[in-house]
């Protein structure tokens, strides 16, 4: 796949590719053969309860190698790029050398280009922008703010909903608040950027096959652990086939539904993965994968 010792031993590396292609197995073996610390940039690996579901480093691997961001954020908490972008800033300077890795673009897009000071959308904002559909604040964003509503993924809620609710709280548009945008921690020509890229059907049966692996390394314990406490659960809920797991515990899913269906998303996931690395990383060095 890649040449290791071609690699600087200083210089930060960023890992970037779909979910199951391999990222963790790259950024172990970069750590064990040439040191660093390990960074994640997956925007849901940074939840505790879901170590197994999320592909979190095992223990074992965490023990190989030394770790930061995995897991550190409560289970009933918001977490969002900005507060990633917060808690890497003092990851990127002295000490070891940062691999980080991910599969979440706009971690990696917020650190290499920056990314704008937006306050905490409110509560009831929130609350508000929840009980709406996403082709509502679409109409909206396409009035108000027409920069943003041309270049978001129409198909993203989440994304759509984020814009919604900056400009109904700061009054405001994104395309704004972006255009203000301060520097980047970490610009991409200060780092070596590695992008896996893998071909759709090697990596569906990767896909398929983590997943069952998941369920036999304990998904269902975890979701049997968090079922009692899910009425509180916050930005962990997104994990693919978290709620599908969920609702077997509680006996409204059948196993073999909950599996299909977590395959099914997670497949989906990596398509639109793939199209925004291609589309938004043309400046990386791409790993073509198997």
């Amino acid at each position: 796949m890649i040449d290791i010792n071609s690699l600087s031993v200083e210089t930060p590396i960023l890992i970037a590719g779909p979910t199951a292609s391999g990222k963790t197995a790259l950024a172990l073996e970069i750590a064990a053969r040439q040191g660093g610390r390990i960074v994640n940039a997956d925007a849901l690996q940074v939840y505790d309860g879901w170590r197994v579901l999320t592909a979190r480093p095992t223990p074992e691997e965490e023990a190989a190698a030394p770790h930061a961001l995995f897991g550190h954020v409560p289970f009933d908490a918001d977490y969002s790029t900005g507060h990633w972008l917060r808690d890497v800033r003092p990851l990127l300077t002295g000490g070891l050398r940062p691999i980080i890795v991910g599969g979440t673009g706009l971690n990696f897009a917020a650190l290499t280009e920056g990314l704008a000071d937006i306050p905490v959308t409110p509560p009831e904002i929130r609350a508000e922008a929840d009980a709406l559909d996403p082709a509502d604040m679409l109409a909206t964003l396409d009035r108000e703010d027409p920069v943003i509503a041309a270049r978001i993924d129409r198909q993203n809620p989440m994304r759509i909903q984020r814009a919604w609710e900056v400009l109904r709280a700061t009054g405001r548009p994104l395309s704004e608040w972006q255009a203000a945008t301060p520097a980047p921690a970490l610009p991409l020509s200060a780092a070596q950027p590695l992008l896996l890229d893998a071909d759709r059907d090697w990596l569906a049966a990767r896909i398929e096959r983590r997943f069952d692996l998941m369920l036999e390394g304990g998904a269902l314990d975890e979701a049997r652990a968090l079922e009692p406490v899910w009425h509180r659960a916050a930005g962990v809920r997104k994990a693919i086939g978290g709620p599908e797991l969920i609702a077997v515990i509680r006996g409204e899913l059948t196993l073999d539904a909950a599996r299909e269906a977590a395959i099914i998303g997670s497949r989906q996931y990596a398509k639109r993965q793939r199209t925004w690395f291609r589309a938004r990383m043309g400046n990386w060095r791409v790993l073509s994968l198997p």
